[in-house]
């Protein structure tokens, strides 16, 4: 019997780190993806890992949800039968976006951030930057021209359209993020929804 194959077994949720039921590597539970078990018993992706009962746990990485629907690993985790959305991949897609945009728009309305290349560039030459935010569909040459050889942790998580309804324009292709929780958060839920997106478009 293989590593991904294994029975899960139980996995208390305390402390810091969670256990991948497919890859069985642990992880920060910040950075994977908690499932919980509805009274219906339909499988929810729970975006905020804060919903009653027993989480079931993924890492967010390129292919890992496809694995673990296909080899039935949440019902062998739950030792029950379980609905699973035929879509749970879009649907996961769907709530990390919006938990992206939510973030983004707080920090827009607390001032912590600004969008635009000649503001956002300001921001990076004065440090005032704790996270760079660039639109996925945005030219590589120019996401490169405004980085510089700045040291800054950088996402792509959104396009240059839905980057830039977060602040009320047509399209964003720069946004800094001040230091702090703000940022972040905002990085860990990025890098989550890039590993899925990856996996969406993977076709594994």
């Amino acid at each position: 019997m293989t590593t991904l194959d294994a029975d899960p077994g139980p996995d208390p949720e305390t402390g810091p780190l969670r256990r991948c039921l497919v890859t069985r590597r642990q992880g920060r539970r910040e950075e994977m993806l908690r499932f919980v078990v509805a009274p219906s018993g339909e499988l929810l992706f729970d975006v905020t890992a804060t919903l009653p009962g027993r989480g079931y746990w993924v890492s967010a990485e390129a292919g890992v949800l496809d694995l673990a629907i296909r080899r039935g690993v949440f019902p062998r985790a739950a030792k029950a039968a379980l609905k699973l959305p035929a879509d749970l991949g879009a649907l996961v897609q769907g709530a990390l976006t919006r938990r992206v945009a939510e973030l983004l728009g707080l920090a827009r309305r607390g001032g912590a951030v600004v969008a635009g290349f000649e503001k956002a560039r300001e921001w990076l030459a004065q440090n005032r930057a704790g996270l760079v935010v660039q639109a996925r569909d945005g030219s590589a040459q120019e996401r490169a021209r405004f980085l510089g050889r700045a040291e800054v942790p950088v996402v792509t998580p959104l396009d240059a359209a839905a980057l830039g309804q977060v602040f009320g324009r047509e399209q964003a292709v720069h946004v800094v993020v001040a230091p702090g929780r703000l940022a972040r958060m905002i990085e860990v839920e990025a890098r989550r929804l890039q590993g899925v997106a990856v996996n969406e478009t993977s076709g594994q």
